[in-house]
C-alpha cells in the first residue's frame, strides 16, 4: 500500500479542523512538510505558526510568521502575530518593529494599539504605553482589558483625570483574573472608590493549582492595606492575620509580590500603632529586595518616616534622599523637560493677569458667595486637609476630597484653542456658564447628594489658578492655609507624591524653596489684581487657639453654629478614604507635634534660608 500525500487544499482543511478541536499535535504533524516549502499555502503556514506558538515552540513559530510577513507584508495580522511571538522570546525591539508595521497597515485595529501599549508598559515606557492604550480605548470604548491597562499607564504617568476616566463604569465590568483584579482594585482604592475596589476583589478569579492559595493571601493583604488607608486599622490587622505565620517565618519560600505587599501593609500598621522600630525593620527588608522603582521609593519614604519618629534624623534624611533619587529617575522619563537646568515644575506660575489686563475683562454675571464653592488653597502640607475635614464635618458643607477640577477647566479652554489666562478677558457669558456647568457636572459625579450644602474645593495648588477662580466665581470665599515654610518644605521632602512635576519639585530642598517662593510671589501678585475674599488660616495659631479661630472661620463663611467643626477628628475616622498623605494625622485631633519640626533638621535648611527669608517675612514667620 502506498502512502497517500494529501493535496494542499486537503492538508489545509485537515489542519484547520485539528486546530479548531485543539489537536495541536496533528496540526504540527500535518504542517511539518511545510517548514521547508517556500510556496506553502498561506493559511496552512498560519495554522502551523499558531500551533507552534501554542505548543511552546516559539523559535519555530517565529520562523513561520517571519516567512508569512516576507511573503505577504501587506497583511497586518501577520505582523501582529510576529510581534506576539517576538515579545514572548524577549526580542522587544523586533516586537515593536512588527507592531509599528501592523499599526501603519491597520490604524483602526484596536488590538494592535493594545498590544503595542502592553509592550511599552513591559518596558516601562509609560508615556508611549498611555498613548497607545488610550488609542485602543478610543477605537473600542468597551474594550475592558484596554481600559484597565490604559488606567494603569495613566496612573504611572500621574494622569489622575485620565485614570479616573478609564475606570468609569468599572463596577459593571466582568470578574477579572486575580492579578488584574489586584491592579484594578488598587487603582480604584487610590481614586477613593473603596466600595467598587472591594467588590472587584470579592469577584477575583483565582488561578488553578497551587498558586491559588498564594493569590488568596495577596487579595487579603490588599484588603488590609485598603482598610488601613481608610483609617480602619483593626479591620486591616484582621485581614493580615489571615496570612499563616510560616509565610513570615520563611519569606524566601513565597512569591515576591506577596511578601512585598505583606511587609508594606505591616509596616504601615506598625507606624499607626506607634511601633517605628518594627516599621523601620520591615522597610529595610523591602529596600534590600530591590523591587520595582515605585515600590522601592515607597519603602524608602516609609523608612524616612520611621527613622524620624525614632529620632534618628540623619538616617531619616538619608532614606528620603534615596527615595528622591529613585523618583528623579522615574520623573526624568515622564517629564524630561522639567529636569533640565533652569526649568520650573510649577508651570502655572507663568500664567498671571496684570492690572491692565484685568481692566479689559468684560463684565459677566456670576454666582453669589453662597452659590460658589469654598476654595481651600495653600502650598501642599500647609494644613489644608485639616481644614477640609473641619468644614466637611459641618452639616452645611461637603468636601469632594482633592480634585483637579479647576485645572481641568483650564485644560478645556486650551483644548478649545483659547489661551489661558489671556482669553479670560474676552470670555462671553455663555462660555463662562458652560465652564461652570462642566465644573458642576464633575463635582456632581463625586457628590451626587450635595443638595443645598456648600461645596468645598480643597486643592492646595489652586492657589496658582486665581485668574480662573476669579472669572467664574468672583464672589467665592477662599481660605489660604499657612504654615511655617520650613515645616512645609520638610513635610513635602519626607513624603511621596505621585505627580511627576511634584516629584521633580520635591527632589531637593533648593527646588522646593524656589518653588515655594515662586508660588507665593504669584499668589500675592494675583491677589493684588483680583482682591478676592481671602481668609488666612495659620496652622500654628489654629493649634494653639483652636476655638478662637473656629469662630473666625464661621464669621468668614457666614456660619453661626461652628460647634460641629470641633469634631473633625471623629468625622475623619468615620469618613473612610482620604486621598492626601495626611489621612492618618487628621484623625488624631489638634496637637502641636508638627510645629517647628524643622528645627531638628536645621543644618539641612541653612543653605535655603536665604531663599526663603523674604517670603517668610511677608508671611509673618521668623527662624
Amino acid at each position: 500500500m502506498t502512502n497517500h500525500s494529501p493535496s494542499t487544499a486537503e492538508r489545509t482543511a485537515r489542519m484547520l479542523a485539528a486546530y479548531n478541536r485543539g489537536d495541536l499535535a496533528t496540526v504540527l504533524s500535518l504542517g511539518e512538510p511545510l517548514r521547508d516549502t517556500e510556496d506553502s499555502d498561506e493559511t496552512a503556514l498560519l495554522l502551523l505558526g499558531a500551533a507552534q506558538q501554542g505548543n511552546g515552540q516559539l523559535q519555530d513559530a517565529l520562523d513561520s510568521f517571519q516567512r508569512l510577513v516576507r511573503r505577504h507584508p501587506q497583511v497586518p495580522e501577520y505582523w501582529n502575530n510576529l510581534s506576539v511571538v517576538a515579545r514572548q522570546l524577549g526580542d522587544l525591539e523586533s516586537a515593536e518593529h512588527a507592531l509599528l508595521q501592523a499599526r501603519t497597515l491597520a490604524p483602526q485595529e484596536a488590538q494592535v494599539h493594545y498590544n503595542l501599549g502592553l509592550l511599552y508598559a513591559q518596558q516601562q515606557r509609560w508615556l508611549q504605553a498611555r498613548h497607545a492604550l488610550l488609542d485602543a480605548v478610543q477605537l473600542i470604548p468597551g474594550f475592558v482589558d484596554a481600559r484597565l491597562q490604559a488606567a494603569h499607564a495613566c496612573h504611572q504617568c500621574g494622569d489622575n483625570q485620565g485614570e479616573e476616566a478609564m475606570l468609569a463604569g468599572a463596577a459593571t465590568w466582568p470578574p477579572q483574573p486575580a492579578e488584574q483584579a489586584l491592579l484594578l482594585a488598587t487603582m480604584l482604592s487610590g481614586q477613593g472608590d473603596q466600595a467598587t475596589a472591594f467588590h472587584v476583589l470579592s469577584q477575583a478569579e483565582l488561578p488553578d493549582g497551587p498558586d491559588a492559595q498564594a493569590m488568596s493571601w495577596r487579595l487579603a493583604v490588599l484588603r488590609g492595606a485598603m482598610h488601613e488607608r481608610s483609617n480602619q486599622t483593626e479591620l486591616a490587622q484582621a485581614e493580615l492575620d489571615r496570612i499563616p505565620a510560616h509565610v513570615l517565618a520563611s519569606p524566601q519560600d513565597h512569591a515576591p509580590a506577596l511578601i512585598t505587599a505583606l511587609w508594606q501593609a505591616r509596616a504601615a500598621i506598625a507606624l499607626r500603632r506607634g511601633q517605628p522600630e518594627l516599621a523601620a525593620e520591615l522597610y529595610e527588608h523591602l529596600l534590600a529586595r530591590d523591587d520595582a522603582p515605585e515600590a522601592s521609593a515607597t519603602a524608602a519614604f516609609g523608612l524616612a518616616g520611621a527613622r524620624d519618629k525614632q529620632g534618628r534624623r540623619e538616617e531619616a534624611w538619608q532614606a528620603a534622599e534615596r527615595a528622591h533619587a529613585i523618583q528623579w529617575n522615574l520623573a526624568s522619563a515622564l517629564v524630561p523637560e522639567l529636569t533640565v537646568e533652569g526649568s520650573h515644575a510649577l508651570t502655572m506660575t507663568a500664567h498671571g493677569v496684570s492690572h491692565r489686563e484685568h481692566d479689559r475683562w468684560t463684565p459677566l454675571t456670576a454666582p453669589s458667595s453662597r452659590e460658589s464653592p469654598v476654595f481651600v488653597v495653600g502650598f501642599p502640607r500647609s494644613g489644608t486637609t485639616l481644614l477640609e475635614q473641619m468644614l466637611d464635618s459641618h452639616p452645611d458643607f461637603r468636601s469632594m476630597d482633592e480634585r483637579g477640577f479647576v485645572y481641568e477647566l483650564i485644560g478645556r479652554m486650551q483644548a478649545a484653542g483659547q489661551s489661558y489666562p489671556n482669553d479670560l478677558a474676552r470670555m462671553t457669558q455663555g462660555e463662562a456658564n458652560q465652564l461652570r456647568a462642566i465644573y458642576g457636572d464633575m463635582a456632581a459625579k463625586v457628590l451626587p447628594d450635595l443638595g443645598q450644602r456648600r461645596l468645598v474645593d480643597k486643592n492646595p495648588l489652586n492657589m496658582l489658578c486665581l485668574p480662573m477662580i476669579a472669572r467664574l466665581f468672583p464672589e467665592a470665599r477662599i481660605i489660604m492655609c499657612l504654615r511655617h515654610p520650613c515645616d512645609v518644605l520638610l513635610s513635602c521632602y519626607m513624603l511621596p507624591f505621585r505627580s511627576p512635576p511634584f516629584m521633580v519639585l520635591c527632589s531637593s530642598l533648593q527646588r522646593l524653596a524656589e518653588g515655594y517662593v515662586q508660588a507665593f510671589e504669584h499668589w500675592y501678585r494675583q491677589v493684588e489684581v483680583f482682591a478676592p475674599r481671602v481668609l488666612e488660616w495659620r496652622y500654628e495659631s489654629v493649634v494653639s487657639r483652636f476655638d478662637e479661630h473656629v469662630v473666625r472661620l464661621g464669621q468668614f463663611l457666614d456660619v453661626d453654629d461652628t460647634a460641629p467643626m470641633a469634631h473633625f477628628a471623629e468625622h475623619a475616622r468615620a469618613k473612610g478614604y482620604i486621598s492626601t498623605p495626611s489621612y492618618a494625622q487628621v484623625t488624631e485631633g489638634i496637637h502641636r507635634k508638627a510645629v517647628n519640626r524643622w528645627h531638628a533638621y536645621r543644618e539641612k535648611f541653612e543653605p535655603v534660608l536665604p531663599i526663603l527669608r523674604p517670603v517668610m517675612a511677608r508671611l509673618g514667620y521668623d527662624e
